[in-house]
């Protein structure tokens, strides 16, 4: 750059020195008034302007360097942007230009290739659009004043004045470089299926608008869709019970726009919360979490909604055979934009053969004449506004909601089992994105959300009454720094403060019981991260930590610090290593309790640490993983170790010999992870295989070590999806041995010797259930009007079959002294279909 600033200067002087004859008694000068240049024309050319003063006067133009007047007044128009009109052989007018046409192409940094689909805004107009095929545009009655806003998805945004568009009379070149801050590499594209990519960071990235098929899910479900991964199931079929490499539910970190989500699920966990049509993208973390995120032990799933503009008005309606939703993303300005989402069932009014299905499964425990009433809802919000270039803030908010009427009937008795059950999560937080220098940005957020579940229970001819709620209040602020230190090194720092309020309220009335447990804990965070990446890109990653200093405002304070490391290298072309390690804690956890009552939902209830009963949960990770990928072929391996420590009896779901000690011990996973997918335009196949060997260990148990509830050894899934034009169709086939349960001692099944009778257990967990088995199917196609607009109708069919799968077996003793055995069996046949029209 210096050299070409050195060349531009010595070539201004040379002009000086040998400039035309009009100046040649003048002192040399950079610039020069336009109104004396005009007089010096009109003496040596014998010419005449007309103008307004306004229009010239303090206007500035570089010394004339031509001989001929065409040329000169052809320079003079495009240095001020005055239009120069000839009237006749000595007659012209200049006259002010407000607006400009203007047009260019917008390139990488290399200039080898255009770029398409970059969006050109001009400041204090209407006019925007976005480049063509060869990166082009063009607007006329451009604002001559304006500044003219070009950005696209992984490059830096370019701000231009509209002047320098008059600087040229051909189309301009506009570079743009690449934003290393915003691009994370794809590895591995198509993963599976369309719009479900594998960075190279081995998180996985979900685009729902750009999401393919799989089986059993005629629509995306994101919670369901992210169990498609090796290592990530349910053992119970919900999406809100996702266990991750062992982990249970509650030790997900789950986030929606950077908020905290405590419900995260409808109709009893086998629908998602959160609204594919609004959700752009998803990251999904198993090992390696970056240092900003805190909490967690087991796993972080993040979904973003609409982060740009709209440059125009899009949206969509849809209806299943369980609910309706409608969604819309709304240019408002210039600056500002608007995007809503809507969705409710009519599950209270219309009963359909996904319903009953869902209904059955939700509600096999209860007795032979049951009525209920359920429905529920979800309704988001999101807006966004552009200060100015370089700063741009937004505002998300969610509100989802479950309401259930249940009425059980049983014989003898006058009056029916009454249930009122209400779970509610309203969300709201902000974001200020800024980029302050060109190597400097930063992202300052807070949020505030509350989960409100109430229970209400009527039982035993109306005599007793039970009461339930389980309250959580939480608000956050944190701040994220990112320096680019050089081309290929980030630096990242930032901190973070979290308040959690957790109120669990139980009241009976016979016999009469009551508790009200409440606590606050407030927890900061400091972070710090070198992400780095090679120039030839064979070496990516990043190694960081967190302090944390933890204080429950009744019992405790505590400093934990968790490292991090992330790092991929290339051993050989399409063959790369990946090495990740962590440390975490959290210190929310839900206890499983009430595990005889008639719902899943209301056995699950937030609580706090308290470092007692309950102390910080914490967990260490390692793993490694090697993957081959070439354009049709993926080929991957992972083998892990995590310890988690810190877990309490009840936060487990025990429902043996151990479900009301309150111990507190560990569980230790060790596993691998297989994973091979063939695939082209057209169709997509894949199988994984993942092994888990997952035990307990608490130390006062007899025996201290046995096997972990969610011990599922083998899982195996073998699927596949097909494109045919607009039609798309998918098919699986799922394997999983069984989850371990614990029977009764068939030799003294009942324990007289205390007071209520109890149950002999056989050792914890050493028996297991029936492998499981699972059949889905699913297909869509898609009818195309235009560009913009479109109807896809879809199908799918989960457990074709219609195998009656066990998920788990447990007993307790009835009042007459016998055993009752108590199966949850999986869901049968559930077909589901759905309309969507896109516009």
């Amino acid at each position: 750059m210096q050299k070409k600033h050195l060349n531009t200067l010595i070539g201004f002087m040379f002009l000086l020195v040998i400039g035309g004859n009009i100046y040649a008694q003048s002192e040399p000068k950079t610039t020069l008034l336009l109104r004396n240049v005009l007089t010096e024309l009109e003496k040596t050319y014998n010419v005449k302007f007309s103008f307004a003063d306004g229009d010239v006067n303090a206007i500035q133009v570089p010394k004339p360097n031509s001989d001929s007047l065409e040329v000169i007044l052809k320079e003079l128009s495009e240095a001020t942007g005055i239009t120069i009109k000839k009237l006749n052989d000595r007659y012209y007018t200049l006259t002010k230009t407000t607006t400009i046409s203007i047009c260019g192409f917008v390139f990488d940094n290399f200039e080898e290739n255009t770029i398409p689909g970059a969006t050109i805004e001009i400041y204090e107009s209407e006019i925007s659009g976005i480049t063509t095929e060869n990166g082009s545009f063009r607007f006329d009655n451009v604002p001559i004043n304006s500044l003219i806003h070009i950005k696209h998805l992984g490059y830096k945004p370019i701000f231009i004045k509209a002047k320098e568009f008059i600087k040229t009379s051909k189309c301009k070149s506009v570079a743009m470089a690449l934003s290393y801050q915003e691009l994370e590499e794809v590895i591995v594209t198509q993963f599976l299926t369309t719009g479900l990519n594998k960075l190279n960071n081995a998180s996985f990235e979900l685009n729902p608008s750009k999401f393919g098929i799989l089986p059993g899910v005629s629509e995306p479900d994101i919670l369901q869709t992210v169990q498609a991964l090796p290592g990530i199931k349910s053992v119970d079929e919900t999406v809100s019970d996702i266990n991750i490499r062992g982990g249970t539910n509650d030790q997900n970190l789950i986030l929606w726009d950077g908020i905290k989500m405590y419900q995260t699920g409808h109709f009893f966990g086998l629908i998602s919360a959160f609204n594919p049509y609004v959700t752009e993208n998803v990251s999904i973390i198993k090992n390696g979490t970056s240092a900003m995120y805190g909490g967690g032990v087991s796993g972080t799933l993040s979904m973003k909604s609409m982060e740009e503009l709209p440059l125009t008005f899009s949206g969509g309606v849809g209806v299943n055979l369980i609910s309706g939703d409608v969604f819309g993303e709304i240019p408002i300005s210039k600056k500002s934009a608007l995007q809503v989402s809507a969705r409710r069932s009519y599950t209270d009014f219309l009963n359909t053969p996904t319903y009953t299905t869902f209904s059955e499964k939700a509600f096999q425990d209860s007795e032979v004449n049951q009525e209920s009433e359920f429905y529920f809802y979800d309704f988001t919000t999101k807006f966004i506004y552009e200060i100015n270039p370089y700063h741009k803030v937004s505002t998300s908010m969610i509100t989802m909601s479950n309401n259930l009427n249940y009425f059980e009937s049983l014989e003898n008795s006058t009056a029916p089992n009454r249930s009122n059950l209400n779970q509610d999560n309203f969300s709201i937080g902000s974001e200020l994105q800024s980029e302050w220098t060109g190597n400097l940005t930063s992202q300052l957020s807070a949020y505030y959300t509350q989960y409100d579940l109430d229970a209400l229970s009527i039982s035993n001819n109306d005599t007793q009454r039970l009461i339930q709620n389980n309250l959580v209040k939480e608000s956050n602020i944190k701040l994220v720094t990112n320096y680019l230190l050089r081309q290929n090194l980030k630096w990242t720092n930032g901190y973070e403060f979290t308040e959690t309020g957790i109120k669990n309220t139980t009241n009976v009335n016979q016999p009469p019981f009551a508790s009200n447990i409440k606590g606050v804990i407030r927890k900061h965070g400091i972070f710090t991260e070198i992400n780095y990446s090679s120039k030839d890109e064979r070496l990516n990653g990043f190694i960081g930590g967190r302090f944390n200093y933890i204080e429950n405002l009744d019992t405790f304070q505590e400093f934990i610090f968790e490292p991090r490391i992330n790092i991929s290298y290339e051993l050989l072309p399409n063959f790369k290593t990946e090495i990740l390690g962590e440390y975490k804690s959290q210190v929310t956890n839900q206890i499983i309790d009430l595990e005889q009552n008639f719902l899943g939902i209301e056995k699950r209830r937030w609580i706090l640490s308290d470092g007692d009963a309950l102390p910080i949960t914490r967990s260490k990770q390692g793993s490694i993983g090697f993957n081959y990928d070439i354009n049709k072929l993926y080929v991957g391996i992972d083998a892990f170790y995590k310890e988690v420590n810190g877990i309490n009896v009840y936060t487990q779901g025990f429902q043996n010999q151990n479900q009301f000690n309150g111990e507190i011990g560990s569980y230790t996973v060790k596993g691998a992870e297989f994973l091979i997918n063939t695939k082209n335009n057209d169709y997509s196949a894949w199988l994984s295989y993942t092994f888990n060997k997952n035990d307990y260990t608490f130390n006062v148990l007899d025996p201290a070590t046995f096997p972990n509830n969610l011990d599922v050894r083998h899982a195996i899934t073998l699927a596949g999806n097909y494109t045919v034009g607009n039609l798309k169709i998918g098919m699986s086939i799922n394997y999983k041995s069984g989850k371990p349960f614990t029977r009764p001692d068939e030799n003294d099944p009942i324990d007289q010797t205390v007071f209520p009778a109890g149950i002999n257990y056989e050792e914890p967990n050493s028996s297991r259930l029936s492998e499981y088995f699972r059949a889905d199917a699913s297909a869509n196609y898609t009818l195309k009007f235009d560009d913009k607009m479109n109807i896809i109708f879809g199908v799918s069919v989960l457990n074709f079959t219609n195998r009656r799968n066990t998920l788990n077996t447990y007993y307790r003793l009835l009042d007459d002294n016998t055993i009752e055995t108590i199966e949850r069996i999986s869901l049968g046949i559930t077909p589901n279909a759905s309309v969507r029209i896109n516009f």
